[in-house]
């Protein structure tokens, strides 16, 4: 996935503001760009995402108007 800008330092000084140790806020920093950076989807990843949906979708919707035509063609 691409990154996501996210600002530690001004993350953990705000933690800092709001009472949390030097060592707490950091880790905190931390942890939470590891989970944006490995869990959250870009707006890159969803277009690909929806490009790759799409294109299968189309392929199925081929597919089966296909079959559905060679099969009503065998009946006549």
């Amino acid at each position: 996935m691409s990154a996501i800008a996210f600002d530690t330092l001004a993350y953990a000084k705000k933690m800092k503001e709001l009472g949390f140790t030097d060592q707490q806020a950091e880790g905190q920093a931390a942890e939470l760009a590891k989970i944006i950076d490995n869990q959250i989807a870009t707006k890159s990843d969803l277009r690909e995402w929806a490009y790759k949906i799409i294109l299968s979708v189309g392929g199925m919707l081929a597919a089966s108007v296909s079959i559905l035509y060679n099969l009503l063609r065998g009946i006549h």
